[in-house]
C-alpha cells in the first residue's frame, strides 16, 4: 500500500439544534479530486442495481473520457439517486448520482447481483469495528508509514472489507482489514482513559441529523453545502456527509459541546 494523501478542514453544522460540529481528521489514500457539479436528469432508475457490477465513461469539462469499473455498494435511503461505489483500484468509496450526473457516460450493467463475500473471522471483525487504529503503509524507499484512524463499519455486498477513515484525511475507504491485521500493518489502539478524553470525545451525540444540510468552511473563508446521508451504528457522534461539489464521501463526529 502506498502513502496516502493527506485532506484536512473544519466543518460547521448548519442546524442550531446540531449544536457544534467538530471534523474528526480522520483520512487515507484517494484518487485525485475532481470537483463534483450537480446536474439532473428527467429520467429516473428503473433497476436496483445495489449489488451490481457496472462500468462508464467519464468526462470531465474538455478533459478526456476516461473508463470506470466498480461495484455499487448501496443506494442511500435518504437521497434514492445517490450510490456509493468502489471502483476497481481505487481505495476510496465514492458517491455519484449514476443516473443524473451529465458526467456518466454510457453506463452499464456488466453482472446481475455479485455474490457477496465473506469475513474470514467473524470475531476479529467483531472487534476491530468502532476501534481506534494504527494502519502501515508503505512509503518512499520502504519504509512504513503510520495513519491513525478508525474502523467504521463492515462494508455492504464486498463483506470482506471494511469502512475505514484517518485522522490526516476525513474521507470513506475501504480495505481487507483482517489481512493488514494478520500481517501486522493494523493495531488497535488502546482505549482511552476518561480523564484523557477531549472536549469532543465529552460531548452529547446529536441525533436525528439524517437529510440535514450542512455548511463546510474551508480555511480561505470560502463555504460549502452538502447534505448527512448516514450515522455510524459503532460511532453514533459519527455522520457520513456528500458535498455538492465533490464525489468523495467526508467522515466527521458531530457532537454537541457539554
Amino acid at each position: 500500500m502506498n502513502t496516502p494523501n493527506s485532506y484536512e478542514e473544519d466543518v460547521q453544522q448548519t442546524e442550531e439544534a446540531a449544536g457544534e460540529a467538530t471534523a474528526s481528521n480522520n483520512g487515507m489514500k484517494k484518487k485525485t479530486s475532481q470537483k463534483k457539479q450537480r446536474s439532473r436528469r428527467i429520467s429516473q432508475p428503473t433497476r436496483n442495481i445495489v449489488g451490481c457490477r457496472i462500468s462508464h465513461g467519464w468526462k470531465e469539462g474538455n478533459g478526456p473520457i476516461t473508463q470506470w469499473k466498480g461495484t455499487v455498494l448501496d443506494q442511500v435511503p435518504i437521497n434514492p439517486s445517490l450510490y456509493l461505489v468502489k471502483y476497481d483500484g481505487i481505495d476510496c468509496v465514492y458517491g455519484l448520482e449514476l443516473h443524473e450526473d451529465e458526467r456518466v457516460l454510457s453506463l452499464t450493467i456488466m453482472s446481475e447481483k455479485v455474490a457477496s463475500s465473506q469475513v474470514s473471522d467473524a470475531n476479529l471483525a467483531n472487534t476491530i469495528i468502532g476501534k481506534a487504529v494504527e494502519h502501515l503503509f508503505e512509503g518512499e524507499h520502504g519504509s512504513k508509514d503510520e495513519w491513525r484512524g478508525m474502523v467504521l463499519a463492515q462494508a455492504p455486498i464486498m463483506n470482506a472489507w471494511f469502512y475505514i477513515t484517518y485522522e490526516k484525511d476525513p474521507v470513506l475507504y475501504m480495505y481487507q482489514l483482517l489481512d493488514d491485521y494478520k500481517e501486522g500493518d493494523l493495531r488497535i489502539m488502546p482505549e482511552a482513559s476518561e480523564s484523557a478524553l477531549t472536549e469532543r470525545e465529552l460531548g452529547v451525540v446529536v441525533d436525528g441529523l439524517i437529510g440535514k444540510h450542512v455548511e463546510y468552511t474551508k480555511e480561505d473563508g470560502s463555504k460549502r453545502i452538502g447534505m448527512v446521508i448516514h450515522q455510524v451504528e459503532a460511532k453514533p457522534s459519527v455522520y457520513f456527509i456528500k458535498f455538492d461539489d465533490d464525489f468523495h464521501i467526508y467522515v466527521y463526529d458531530l457532537v454537541k459541546k457539554t
